[in-house]
């Protein structure tokens, strides 16, 4: 499912794709890039995509990288899909909170709680 030189780790449970980063910190426009394209592949792929981002290793998010998160959010509505978040660093969701994404965004503490939130 995924290149070996991929920034993400990716694995499916049950019916939902679960994406995590490998870098500490996404910063760089050409990662960004990057990764926004993986995502976007995991989304096509998908009739109605099921995606739960978890962010359990980021330590730091650059605003390209939200206007990323909000293309692939808006990637997976336009397909009828869900979007969860999860697993975000503190100084990272006060981002969030402040830039009103909280809104646009489902976020959990967990990435458990965010898979149990799809079946709902």
């Amino acid at each position: 499912m995924q290149s070996k030189d991929s920034r993400l780790r990716v694995r499916r449970i049950d019916n939902v794709t679960q994406v995590e980063f490998i870098d500490r910190n996404i910063l760089d426009e050409g990662n960004i890039q990057a990764i926004a394209e993986e995502i976007g592949r995991l989304i096509d792929a998908e009739q109605q995509p099921r995606l739960l981002i978890s962010f359990q290793n980021v330590d730091h998010l650059s605003s390209a990288a939200l206007g990323a998160l909000i293309t692939i959010n808006n990637k997976v509505r336009d397909r009828g899909g869900q979007l969860r978040l999860s697993n975000i660093d503190p100084q990272i969701q006060e981002v969030f909170v402040i830039t009103r994404l909280t809104k646009i965004f489902q976020i959990h503490e967990t990435a458990d709680e965010a898979l149990r939130s799809f079946k709902s």
